[in-house]
């Protein structure tokens, strides 16, 4: 009787342990219900949870299944974006074109690509439907205002200001039919420049262009004021003449002038009194020469003691020479046309020369005449139907001008 009572008792015990057991394992594998999320209000909450972005860069010899590939791009899709690229605008990718890859956890989203600075393309991989969409530009522009004063050399100044190479060459340019930047410029000549930058969704696109440029010089004053827009314009001074004229006043930027024009020089090399018909600039070996006005090549090669040399005929019976140059730019033949301030070759010594420099000679009519002196005829100046803009235009410069004087004072 009383074993049976124990085995009655050792049973009703294992049964509870094994209901005990069974309750733990149904705990353990109990889970909560899924809740769906429908309507709008899905896509925002997934989109805020982890989200992240890979970019690349296209390097040459890339091809976009390649690219894709890489980036979990599904195949199908890319076949699909491939077929429907009617304008090419994936297929013709470019070394620096930019791809955004964007994705939630695992999963693609969104593929943007951004080509050069001004285009870029959205492709939302969510959908069935697969459409490249162009995304809007958004151009910015920025300013900056600069006040200098020469104390060594204009390039130097224009450092010490704060102005980027860029703009220190244009403003030497667009007084440079005007001022000898070596020759002509002295200790204590001030300058003002006002430029604006482009920016592009946030990128800067482009160097900057001068908008109001001042350059007082000795007892001389030299204004440029653009007109125009940022894609398309001129400089005129504050009558409205067109700075530009039909030849620069010298034909390398920051070389200075180390013989003048004199017909009764005597030669260094050949030690008797020869004309010197032109102007020497020295630089250094390999200075870009560029034209001093549009024109044709009339002459390219060795010409005696020029050594090597080219003329080019102008306009009004002008013609100009290039003498004792290291080399010829690649792209300049006999025949070739020229544009004013285009490179077309590099200062060397070839010839009867000392050393590296560059001689430059200015012709009226087969009639040799100073460079540094000739007189050189202006551009069309501003129209009268644009001239009261442009008036409206310079007083406004003047106004942002004087409030950036006055803020430099201040601070």
């Amino acid at each position: 009787m009383g074993s049976l009572f124990k085995g009655f008792i050792g049973l009703f015990l294992a049964i509870i342990v094994i209901a005990v057991i069974m309750q733990l394992a149904e705990d353990q594998t109990h889970k909560e219900p899924v809740i769906t999320l429908e309507g709008s209000l899905a896509p925002s909450i997934a989109k805020e949870k982890n989200l992240y972005r890979k970019t690349y860069s296209v390097e040459s010899g890339d091809s976009l299944t390649v690219i894709f590939e890489k980036f979990s791009v599904p195949l199908n899709t890319t076949y699909s974006l491939l077929k429907n690229d009617d304008k090419k605008i994936l297929t013709k990718i470019m070394p620096g074109d930019e791809f955004i890859f964007e994705y939630q956890e695992d999963k693609i989203l969104k593929i943007i690509l951004q080509k050069g600075n001004l285009d870029a393309y959205m492709v939302e991989l969510e959908g069935s439907n697969l459409k490249i969409i162009e995304l809007p530009v958004e151009r910015e522009f920025t300013q900056n205002f600069h006040v200098g004063q020469i104390t060594d050399s204009f390039y130097m100044a224009g450092i010490k200001a704060g102005l980027p190479d860029s703009i220190i060459m244009d403003f030497a340019y667009l007084f440079g039919w005007d001022i000898d930047f070596v020759f002509d410029v002295r200790e204590g000549d001030t300058f003002y420049v006002l430029y604006e930058t482009p920016f592009i969704n946030g990128v800067q696109s482009a160097n900057g262009s001068i908008l109001y440029a001042e350059f007082k010089n000795k007892d001389r004053v030299f204004k440029a004021i653009r007109f125009g827009n940022f894609d398309e314009y001129d400089y005129f001074d504050e009558e409205g003449k067109s700075l530009k004229k039909a030849f620069l006043r010298a034909p390398l930027d920051f070389a200075y002038i180390s013989s003048h024009f004199n017909p009764n020089r005597k030669h260094p090399v050949l030690n008797r009194i020869r004309a010197h018909n032109g102007v020497d600039y020295a630089a250094n070996k390999g200075t870009p020469i560029r034209s001093t006005g549009d024109g044709v090549i009339i002459q390219r090669g060795i010409r005696g003691g020029y050594g090597n040399a080219i003329e080019i005929r102008h306009g009004g019976e002008i013609t100009t020479l290039y003498a004792h140059m290291d080399r010829f730019h690649p792209n300049i033949k006999l025949g070739s046309k020229v544009t004013q301030g285009q490179t077309i070759g590099y200062v060397g010594s070839s010839g009867l020369a000392t050393g590296p420099h560059l001689h430059y000679e200015f012709k009226l009519n087969n009639k040799p005449a100073d460079p540094v002196k000739v007189k050189l005829p202006f551009a069309e100046p501003i129209s009268k139907n644009d001239l009261d803009a442009f008036i409206k235009l310079k007083a406004n410069y003047e106004i942002i001008i004087n409030r950036f004087i006055l803020n430099k004072r201040d601070d």
